[in-house]
């Protein structure tokens, strides 16, 4: 009898033992994973249509502010042209290869990029559009300005100031970049709608050295313009350029606000712009994209509204913007 109960007390003393083994082996399991949660920061990548001029510089601005704001890790890059499609394409499945948690991208031709957002899809990394809209229905959201209201707040400010009868010429970005479409489209309406006649609308790649060229050659077949709008700052400068070394003075109005544009207004040389704000794109788009990785609600449009800046604010813009750079730009 003694041997029996002898052999019951040390069998539930082993499965006591065991018991206890297999509590601390799951506390052991359980508590890599909650540290690996904790070390595992986001990652987000946003890749813009160009990395050298003053508006994606703004953006990168907005987006790293972003991710020190919310803890998380940001890499901004871009190709060196607005017009390397191909390159842009391949910096995004790049970051894909790499896991990232979520990608902030604008497109510079959205109906080319769309197999690489599906990619990305696949991957289960959420998409955010930023400056560029594309027809994708699977973005988290589209964050940008409202291009065709801009373009229209453009029209109507040069339409004014010359009035009816009156000769424009606009250059505008890449063909096939709606941001450009939109501008030039809502420019065009209300530019028309004031009974202004445009003679030509030619694409300058939003470049500043192309937009010379192009100029020069618009005073060439059209020397009685007198008015110029171009669909971002960079063209805006280079129409201005080949105007000046033709001696004409005639008003020209660009778009984005961009450090240079606003010392060129100062300075009595370019007219207007109509000013987005490049760093609230940047700063919302990475916003949406952490939001996106918690599994937080997004809206899906999100438009950060447009402005026109000349001679009459362009002081106050340039406070705000030098603020948002930490920096002088004049």
């Amino acid at each position: 009898m003694l041997k029996k109960l002898g052999l019951a007390l040390l069998t539930v003393a082993m499965l006591i033992a065991l018991a206890g083994c297999g509590g601390s082996a799951q506390q052991n399991n359980q508590q890599p994973q909650q540290s690996e949660n904790k070390s595992d920061k986001i990652k987000v990548s946003v890749v813009l249509k160009a990395a050298n001029s003053d508006y994606w510089k703004i953006v990168t601005a907005g987006a790293e502010q972003a991710g020190k704001d919310l803890g998380v890790d940001v890499k901004v890059l871009g190709p060196n042209a607005e017009t390397d499609v191909t390159g842009q394409i391949s910096m995004i499945e790049d970051q894909i290869v790499n896991k990232v948690s979520a990608l902030v991208v604008a497109p510079s031709q959205p109906s080319s990029a769309i197999a690489a957002f599906d990619k990305a899809k696949a991957a289960g990394i959420p998409v955010v559009l930023a400056d560029t809209d594309a027809n994708w229905d699977s973005k988290v959201s589209f964050v940008g300005t409202g291009n065709l209201a801009g373009g229209k707040q453009a029209g109507e400010y040069l339409a004014k100031k010359l009035g009816k009868g009156a000769k424009v010429a606009i250059l505008r970005g890449a063909l096939g970049d709606p941001t450009h479409d939109e501008r030039a489209n809502g420019a065009k309406e209300m530019l028309e709608a004031g009974g202004v006649k445009i003679v030509t609308i030619q694409p300058a790649n939003s470049e500043r050295a192309m937009a010379v060229s192009v100029m020069e050659n618009i005073l060439q077949a059209n020397p009685d313009i007198q008015g110029v709008f171009a669909t971002n700052d960079e063209m805006a400068l280079g129409a201005l350029q080949a105007l000046q070394a033709a001696k004409k003075n005639i008003p020209v109005v660009g778009f984005d606000g961009s450090p240079d544009a606003l010392k060129s207004i100062k300075e009595g040389k370019l007219d207007a712009s109509i000013a987005q704000s490049p760093y609230n794109i940047g700063k919302m788009s990475v916003e949406a994209a952490v939001k996106a990785v918690k599994g937080e609600q997004v809206e899906k449009r999100i438009d950060t509204g447009t402005q026109v800046i000349n001679k009459d604010n362009v002081d106050q813009s340039i406070s705000e913007l030098e603020k948002i750079l930490g920096k002088k730009i004049i």
